[in-house]
C-alpha cells in the first residue's frame, strides 16, 4: 500500500482535491475481495476528507472471496455498493469461463451483502460464449432478478491479447440476435438500459462518470487517470510500479479526439450529445439521422435510443 499512498498523494495534489470534492469511489481492477479489508484502511482514511457526504463507493468483487467478514469489513470502511464479478449462474460454463466460484457461491455472496445492509449491489453477466442459447441466458437472466440487486452489467465477451482465449478466440460466437434477446429481457423486467451494456433502477455514478468524460484519478498498476485533456499511464507491471510509483506517461488528446470520444460515449449511453459542440456540419447531419428517427432531439441534445447503433450514428456524424 506505500505505493498506492505515495501516488495517491501525488493525483490528489495534481487534481487540486478540495474537502467534499469526491463523489465517487471505485476499488477495482483485479480481485479487490482478496484484500484483507485492514489494509484498505490507510486508504480511506488518506481519502475521507475529500470525499462528499453521500460518495458513492464501490468495490469488485468476487463471490468465492467475497466473504461476510470481508462484505461486513469493506462496509465498516464507507463501501455502499459491490459490484459482483458473477458472469454466469451456469456451472458448466463458469468454468469454461475459468471462473473459481460455483453458481451457489454468487447466491450467497450477493445475499450476505443484501442481509448487512450494503446500499446498491451489482452483478455482470457474460454472453456470447461459445454455446450460449437464449434458454441459458435467461436463466442466468431469471436467477439475477430472483437476488436483491439493482443493477446489472451484461457484456458481450471479448478476445483481449494475452488473455487466456487469445489463443482460442473461437469461443466467442457471434449473434447480435442474442445481444438485443440480452437488452429486452432485463429491461421487461425493469431495469432500465441506461448505457449498452448496463441496466438498472440504480445508476452507477462511476460508470457515468467515464461516458460525461469527468476528470477522474486512477491509483496503482495500470490505473488510467484523466484531467481535462490529458490522460495519466502509470506502469502496469506490479514490481515496476511499486518500484516507481510517479513514473506515469502523459497523453495529450486534441479538441478532434475529445468530440470523438464525447460523441461515441454519448450516443452509447442516455447522456446524448450536447448540440452545441457539434460543428455545423456534424449537426446538418445529425439531423438527417432524426429526420429517420435514428436519433431523438431536444432543444439541447442528440439522443440515441438504440444503443447497438451507436457505433455507426457517431461514424455518419464525424462524416
Amino acid at each position: 500500500m506505500k505505493a498506492l499512498k505515495q501516488q495517491l498523494y501525488f493525483e490528489l495534489k495534481r487534481f487540486n482535491a478540495k474537502k467534499n470534492s469526491i463523489e465517487t469511489l471505485f476499488i477495482g481492477g483485479g480481485t479487490p475481495s482478496t484484500v484483507d479489508p485492514i489494509l484498505y484502511q490507510p486508504i480511506f482514511e488518506l481519502l475521507k476528507p475529500f470525499l462528499q457526504k453521500d460518495a458513492e463507493i464501490t468495490t469488485e468483487a468476487n463471490p468465492n472471496s467475497a466473504t461476510q467478514s470481508w462484505l461486513e469489513g469493506m462496509q465498516s470502511l464507507g463501501v455502499n455498493r459491490v459490484s459482483f464479478g458473477v458472469q454466469s449462474f451456469n456451472d458448466d460454463k463458469l468454468k469454461a469461463l475459468n471462473r473459481a466460484h460455483t453458481p451457489e457461491q454468487a447466491i450467497k455472496a450477493i445475499q450476505h451483502a443484501h442481509d448487512i445492509g450494503i446500499e446498491h449491489i451489482s452483478l455482470d453477466l457474460i454472453y456470447n460464449y461459445q454455446g450460449d442459447t437464449k434458454e441459458l441466458i435467461l436463466k442466468d437472466i431469471e436467477t439475477a432478478f430472483s437476488l436483491p440487486i439493482d443493477h446489472i452489467s451484461a457484456y458481450e465477451l471479448t478476445i483481449e491479447d494475452g488473455t487466456k482465449f487469445s489463443a482460442t478466440p473461437e469461443v466467442r460466437q457471434e449473434d447480435e440476435n442474442l445481444a438485443f434477446f440480452v437488452t429486452e429481457q432485463i429491461e421487461a423486467r425493469g431495469f432500465t438500459a441506461y448505457e449498452i451494456s448496463n441496466f438498472g433502477t440504480y445508476q452507477s455514478k462511476h460508470n457515468k462518470g467515464y461516458w460525461e468524460i469527468k476528470d477522474y484519478i486512477g491509483v496503482g498498476a495500470g490505473a488510467v487517470g484523466f484531467l481535462k485533456e490529458r490522460r495519466f499511464y502509470p506502469q502496469t507491471a506490479i514490481e515496476a510500479y511499486v518500484a516507481n510509483p510517479l513514473h506515469i506517461t502523459e497523453e495529450v488528446l486534441s479538441n478532434d479526439e475529445l468530440l470523438t470520444e464525447r460523441i461515441f460515449l454519448g450516443l452509447r449511453s442516455d447522456i446524448g450529445i450536447e448540440k452545441s459542440l457539434l460543428t455545423h456540419h456534424m449537426q446538418e447531419r445529425a439531423e438527417l439521422l432524426c429526420g429517420e428517427k435514428k436519433l431523438r432531439s431536444t432543444i439541447s441534445h442528440y439522443y440515441n435510443d438504440n444503443f447497438f447503433l451507436s457505433d455507426e450514428l457517431s461514424l455518419y456524424i464525424l462524416g
